[in-house]
């Protein structure tokens, strides 16, 4: 039987992700001049303010307060009528020390006995309906938040943007649980009062949306992706201009946009919102696909199996899938503080298996190729490095790795340049083996 699903994204300059970005940041600059660093930051924003707390074990020193406003400036709230921008904003920390119980828990003598530095159970998810293994929803309301922001930063085309923003897909699939097309999209987007009356204003960003924003997206993407939503674009172009009542569309052909359709959207961003730091963990991974844990990722360093086995499941399943030993996958995996080795895998195929085992056999053959004890699995990811502040918006899965050289400047440390990978999680690495293993 054939069903809607729905994802939706955040951008960059949407309060929750402010927030996490401020988090990521100070945990970048504090493994940059300490990679030892245990860190559990959390910041809170609103109108004109933000407060940081959380608990932390490093021999440096960073300014917090310095480190916020670089993140905010840099995310586009520049201007007082904002009621929140980097230069005037307030900046409390009410950061401490880590609980010595909590670091005799994780640290060892031998490095490879690393304890979990919390409890809890992490999942992963692959499927192979889009060339990256992400669900089809997620990633195009991603994909149009990213590229409204480009075109936020170019300043060319639609110079009414403001930073806050979010989207949401609409996908139906088919009886044989592939998408088909899409359904609906909804862009809501934070822009200027720019008149003359509202109503010719939200005409114009619906139009943009239509004539600028949906056509530079589907240059920006491949395969299926590309496809759908340039079915998308033509049947909404034809049923704007030709049947604007809609009569002669079939419910089956019928496409839906919204956008912003609360009306205006001057006001947002902290002061529209109070923003916190771990707030839109669906969207920083599968969109509602798979299972989630429950745990946030900003602000944690990689001690906290929240982050890092939750990386190390989606390395595995998207191998998984990309290996063919199965369409879709949701791998879990769970920890006890202190405890190195996982309590369980638990692998779930969604009975799309392409191999002659069972799935508990299949996740029994996954407990004995991969590493998952915190200490592996930072080694193996390279996730003692300043990598994390470019997780923080559009979420932490389906990204592209990549090598690049950051720079990380301190008034206490002075300036430092550091060559990392990113999204090392996202590699398809473990293919060749896998397939050894499962054919």
């Amino acid at each position: 039987m054939s069903y809607l699903f729905t994802s939706e994204s955040v951008s960059e300059g949407h309060p929750d992700k402010v927030a996490d970005q401020i988090s990521d940041a100070i945990l970048d600059k504090m493994i940059a001049f300490d990679p030892k660093s245990k860190v559990a930051c959390e910041t809170m924003v609103t109108t004109g303010q933000v407060v940081i707390a959380g608990e932390v074990k490093t021999e440096t020193y960073i300014d917090v307060q310095e480190t916020a406003r670089e993140v905010i400036n840099r995310i586009g709230y520049t201007k007082a009528e904002y009621r929140f921008d980097g230069d005037s904003c307030g900046v409390f920390s009410a950061i401490h020390e880590q609980s010595p119980d909590i670091s005799m828990g994780v640290e060892r003598e031998d490095p490879e006995s690393q304890g979990a530095g919390d409890q809890g159970m992490m999942f992963g998810y692959a499927t192979n309906e889009t060339e990256n293994y992400m669900p089809v929803s997620l990633e195009l309301s991603h994909k149009l938040l990213m590229v409204l922001a480009e075109i936020r930063r170019e300043g060319k085309v639609m110079t009414y943007l403001r930073p806050d923003a979010k989207s949401q897909v609409t996908v139906e699939y088919g009886d044989d649980n592939k998408p088909v097309r899409l359904h609906t999209i909804v862009v809501s987007t934070q822009h200027d009062d720019f008149g003359p009356t509202d109503e010719a204003m939200l005409a114009k960003i619906r139009q943009d949306v239509i004539d600028i924003l949906l056509p530079r997206v589907i240059s920006s993407i491949g395969g299926n992706m590309h496809t759908m939503l340039e079915d998308y674009l033509s049947k909404l172009v034809t049923r704007d201009t030709e049947d604007s009542h809609a009569s002669r569309v079939t419910r089956h052909e019928s496409v839906t946009l919204h956008v912003n359709p609360t009306g205006k959207f001057v006001i947002g961003g902290p002061h529209g919102d109070s923003g916190l730091t771990g707030r839109k963990i669906i969207v920083d991974t599968y969109g509602g696909k798979g299972a989630h844990g429950g745990g946030a990722f900003s602000g944690k360093d990689p001690s906290k199996v929240d982050r890092s086995a939750a990386y190390a499941a989606r390395h595995i399943a998207k191998n998984i899938v990309a290996a063919g030993i199965t369409d879709e996958v949701l791998v879990q995996v769970s920890y006890a503080i202190g405890v190195a080795k996982p309590l369980n895998v638990y692998v779930n195929t969604y009975g799309k298996s392409n191999v002659k085992l069972n799935d508990r056999e299949i996740a029994e053959k996954i407990d004995t190729f991969y590493d998952f004890r915190p200490k592996a699995i930072e080694r193996r990811l390279k996730l003692r490095n300043p990598i994390y502040s470019e997780t923080a918006a559009y979420g932490h899965m389906g990204r592209t790795p990549q090598v690049i050289t950051k720079t990380i400047k301190s008034s206490s440390h002075g300036t430092k340049n550091f060559t990392v990978e990113l999204f090392t999680w996202e590699k398809l690495d473990l293919v060749a083996d896998l397939k050894k293993l499962f054919f």
